[in-house]
């Protein structure tokens, strides 16, 4: 039986994915660890170190080899890593080549290169599904671009703005990581071949060449220096899902506010019995943006376990490293997750433009009182708008009443905005949203639109 929900029956689906799931298996880690023996070995061909016909055959065996796991499991527990278990399963398959395996190397330097590979497979994932995520954003921000809602502040309404502006809000993050993950990938996905302290004493001369040899067999960028105990690119890769998951959660938080019934500006796609409740029927819970919410929050740990992970002890550590087993396939499968349940509902989600309107007509116009007093500045001063206003407010919230009604009782007002029904216009929020269309307009066509350009 499971034990976490990562591999549970019951919660894996809600955790990760099938697809971010076969990226971290013990098949595919035990798979990349061959494919980096592998290389290794076309790679000292090249560099004639090992005979061309054993690199051959170590080939052919890393791609042949039927793993007997459960000794690899035993073995792994006894030694503590599973490289040399492993190797001692490849050698045998080589056959008389299998002198040659692991040649010059160290058991760090097939875990690291594996892991990268492994990053690599996964970041695949996540930039698409980023870019998939924009388009759904992107067409929400057009189409709402002049739709009018409440903005908040500190959970107070505030001054108008549009949906399509906070959909662009969201939106701009999610370009930002895109741009990251671009910029990111020289420095994550770079090779790892240096022998035990990390100099290749093992190799001595050529041993330079034969790590950018290596490095190139396998697609991965060649490091200026041994990174054993220099940890920043593996932690960089889970802080990007940090950020990435931190923008689903705040997107998560907002849609949830909305669905609240006292908003009820938003709702999650309807898909019969999802967010149902066992005893109250009418119940529609947001399932997926809490999903996306705890996702955010387990990534966030994950982040600062990385972290601490970098302080490594001298050459090669003694427990930092195995933090990494841990931290980087539970995050990429978290993300996976959250971005998912991101398409999903964004792709879905239904809008009470109703409400929205309805709600900015909860303050009776106080909503706008800026824009009032704004208007009226330049005839009546700054201070003295703004006090004429406060005091209108202070009507509108003790006795009641609507603040356009109450402004259109004040002369001086009604003469400075140049009569009752420019008032009245002032005071509706619809008249009152700043550069909200300009600013949607600038996040769907500036030069930050890394999906665009990929896509010309």
């Amino acid at each position: 039986m499971a034990s976490t929900v990562f591999d549970s029956a019951l919660f894996r689906d809600m955790f990760g994915t099938a697809e971010m799931r076969a990226v971290f298996t013990d098949e595919a880690l035990v798979g990349r660890y061959l494919e980096a023996e592998a290389a290794l070995a076309r790679a000292q061909a090249r560099s004639g170190v090992v005979p061309a016909e054993a690199a051959g055959a170590i080939d052919a065996a890393s791609r042949s080899i039927v793993v007997d796991y459960e000794t690899l499991r035993r073995e792994t527990e006894i030694v503590g890593y599973p490289i040399l278990p492993l190797v001692h399963q490849l050698a045998e398959a080589a056959g008389e080549a299998g002198r040659y395996v692991h040649w010059g190397a160290t058991t760090q330097d097939i875990m690291d290169t594996a892991n990268v590979l492994q990053i690599r497979a996964a970041l695949q994932i996540v930039d698409r599904d980023l870019r998939e995520l924009r388009a759904v954003l992107a067409g929400m921000a057009k189409q709402y671009r002049d739709t009018p809602m409440a903005g908040r502040t500190h959970l107070q309404q505030a001054l108008p703005v549009t949906f399509g502006y906070k959909a662009a809000v969201w939106l701009s993050s999610i370009d930002r990581h895109i741009e990251r993950l671009e910029q990111a990938l020289p420095r994550v996905l770079v090779g790892e071949f240096s022998g035990a302290a990390g100099t290749l004493a093992s190799i001595g001369a050529g041993g330079l060449e034969m790590q950018g040899l290596f490095c190139e067999e396998l697609g991965l960028g060649r490091p200026s220096i041994t990174w054993h105990v220099a940890r920043d690119g593996i932690a960089e890769a889970v802080t990007l899902l940090g950020l990435v998951t931190g923008t689903l959660g705040k997107i998560a938080t907002d849609v949830m506010m909305m669905s609240a019934t006292e908003f009820g500006e938003v709702s999650e796609p309807f898909v019969p019995g999802r967010g149902a409740s066992s005893t109250m029927p009418q119940k529609r819970n947001p399932i997926s943006s809490e999903l996306m919410l705890a996702a955010a929050k387990a990534v966030r740990q994950h982040v600062a376990t990385m972290l601490d992970g970098m302080i490594h002890d001298f050459e090669r550590a003694t427990g930092p490293w195995h933090l990494e087993w841990v931290s980087l396939p539970e995050s990429f499968l978290l993300t996976a997750a959250a971005l998912a349940n991101a398409k999903f509902m964004l792709a879905g989600l239904v809008v009470h433009e109703d409400r929205m309107r309805a709600n900015l007509g909860l303050t009776h116009g106080l909503i706008v009182a800026e824009a009032v007093m704004m208007a009226a500045a330049p005839r009546l001063g700054r201070q003295h708008a703004h006090d004429v206003v406060y005091e209108a407010c202070r009507k509108a919230i003790e006795v009641g009443g609507d603040l356009a009604e109450i402004l259109a009782g004040v002369p001086e007002v009604v003469e400075a905005l140049g009569g009752v029904e420019a008032v009245r216009r002032h005071c509706d929020p619809s008249n009152y949203l700043g550069l909200c269309g300009e600013m949607v307009d600038r996040v769907l066509d500036g030069p930050s639109a890394p999906a665009r350009r990929n896509a010309a």
